[in-house]
This record gives structure tokens, C-alpha cells and sequence, in this order.
């Protein structure tokens, strides 16, 4: 039996996914009973430094992230979830990645929530060209 809703939480730079499952503990409302929580770690790799910023690996390493959050939602969707009961989640570098999930994801997903995120890409990147109009309409949340 599907679950009602999924969120994936998606961790800071030099975090992991289990430390940040106490959210879970967090976020009690009674709305949430029948959610399905995943807090995925990303690989380790090697930071650039701001300066020595190399924007097309960059954006490559960010859209290989994307496929493979866009498999998670893929696997949920799968299992019965109604896209707009999909919501990501993402702290930091988790918010950047986030962001550029939702905004790529091919179906309407019900929302997405950045916590000290950044805008993962800029006016001369090819990612916005492939921003969906069904993306343009879910709501996502700064704080």
C-alpha cells in the first residue's frame, strides 16, 4: 500500500542524510501520518573554490544530481504517489539541488522548500531553457 504523500529531504554541503532524520521528530502534524520521509546522502566529492569556478562542470555534476533525484520521485510515482503529493525539501547545497529538481521535474509536484539554498544556476545557463510549464506551477518556498 502507497503511502499518502513523499518528502525527500536533501542535506547540506559536508552533511549526510541520516543526520538529518531528526526532522522527522520535528514535523508533527497529523497531516504528515501517512508520509513517506527519505533523507538520501549525496556521493563526497572534491568543493571548488568560488574563484576558480568552472560553470559547465558545474552545471553537469548539478544535472547528473537532478536525474538522480528525478529517479527517487520516479520510484515513488511508481509505487502510487499522486505527483502533487511529491514535495522536496533541501538545506544549503540541498536547496540549490532542490530547486533545480522541481523546476526540471515533467510533472506538477506539490511543492518544493529551500532552507539557505541559493539559485543553482544564471541567466546564460541551459537549465532554465528546460524549466516545464508544468514546473512553473509548483509552489516553492525560501526561507
Amino acid at each position: 500500500m502507497a503511502s499518502g504523500s513523499f518528502i525527500l529531504w536533501l542535506h547540506g554541503l559536508g552533511d549526510s542524510g541520516p543526520a538529518n532524520e531528526p526532522i522527522k521528530s520535528v514535523v508533527t502534524s497529523r497531516q504528515l501520518a501517512n508520509t513517506r520521509w527519505s533523507f538520501p546522502s549525496a556521493p563526497v566529492q572534491p568543493v571548488m573554490c568560488n574563484r576558480f569556478r568552472n560553470s559547465l562542470v558545474e552545471e553537469s555534476l548539478l544535472l547528473k544530481a537532478v536525474r538522480i533525484v528525478h529517479s527517487m520521485i520516479d520510484k515513488e510515482l511508481a509505487a502510487g504517489i499522486d505527483p502533487k503529493n511529491v514535495f522536496l525539501c533541501g538545506f544549503s547545497q540541498g536547496g540549490a539541488l532542490t530547486l533545480a529538481s522541481t523546476l526540471l521535474y515533467p510533472k506538477t509536484l506539490g511543492g518544493g522548500a529551500v532552507f539557505s539554498g541559493w539559485v543553482p544556476f544564471n541567466s546564460t545557463s541551459t537549465i532554465i531553457e528546460q524549466i516545464t510549464s508544468e514546473a512553473k506551477q509548483v509552489r516553492l518556498n525560501k526561507k
